[in-house]
């Protein structure tokens, strides 16, 4: 069995406070790209992962893919299987792409063993993988909160545009975006934001991760002011980064991104 697993980009993101478990609540939107990378599942004679593509790091069983195939296989008598991954998603980007990639194995190892498991199993499932893991259950716009693993779906539309997605090769690790943002206990509601007319999110939808990066990292910002020098209707980093991307009205050349990592798309949802 061969599936997809694609990207996501945060249209806004608020820290809104710090839980007692160490962990911070977040409100931001999840939506899905179409940006992919392929994953085969095969029945094998010994449990396999092989990668093509981006290098992936990190041992087997630290693999998303991998623990997602352990977690089923505790509570459901499934066979060994060769899983390849070709890598196309960059990682550490803020695209959500290993998420996406575990996610996306549970879907599949469901169909391919005939499982059965309801969307609520499978997300329960993925949210013990990844925060945002059990968003690409569904894989449509979602409203997310508390850890960003709570969700509430939405009616958004942005089919008529275009998405650029550039990548800087510069890695933010999750603890350090963190370190360099406070709390707002009263944030502007990102919900409320996307309900307004699309020429007023420039000024007033917000990603909190961006201060303290852009301090750090002078090119991330560097490519957001570009988007809007290429005439983005919005540009943002996605999560706690290092991508950028930017929403425009058509296609545009990018010849002022050729050494970095692209992807131009069609929204479609």
């Amino acid at each position: 069995m061969i599936v997809f697993p694609n990207a996501k980009i945060n249209l806004g993101l608020n820290i809104v406070s710090k839980r007692s478990d160490g962990y911070h609540n977040i409100e931001t939107v999840f939506y899905p790209i179409a940006w992919q990378d392929a994953l085969e599942i095969v029945e094998s004679d010994n449990y396999q992962f092989t990668s093509s593509g981006l290098k992936i790091e990190g041992k087997l069983e630290d693999n998303l893919c991998t623990k997602a195939y352990n977690l089923l296989k505790l509570q459901h008598d499934i066979p060994s299987v060769h899983i390849h991954l070709h890598k196309s998603i960059p990682m550490g980007a803020g695209l959500g792409g290993g998420s996406s990639d575990a996610a996306f194995t549970l879907k599949a190892l469901n169909v391919l063993f005939n499982l059965s498991l309801s969307t609520e199993t499978l997300q329960n499932y993925a949210s013990q993988i990844g925060a945002d893991c059990a968003f690409f259950i569904e894989n449509t716009p979602v409203l997310a909160y508390e850890k960003g693993d709570k969700f509430k779906p939405l009616s958004i539309n942005l089919s008529n545009y275009y998405i650029v997605i550039v990548y800087p090769e510069i890695h933010v690790s999750t603890a350090e975006a963190y370190a360099g943002v406070k709390p707002n206990n009263s944030p502007i509601i990102v919900e409320a934001i996307l309900n307004l007319d699309f020429d007023a999110w420039k000024e007033n939808l917000k990603n909190d991760f961006e201060k303290s990066v852009f301090e750090n990292h002078q090119e991330i910002e560097n490519l957001k002011n570009k988007m809007y020098e290429k005439g983005a209707k919005y540009a943002s980093m996605s999560g706690s980064g290092s991508a950028v991307y930017g929403i425009f009205e058509n296609e545009i050349p990018l010849n002022d991104f050729k050494n970095l990592k692209v992807w131009q798309g069609k929204l479609n949802v």
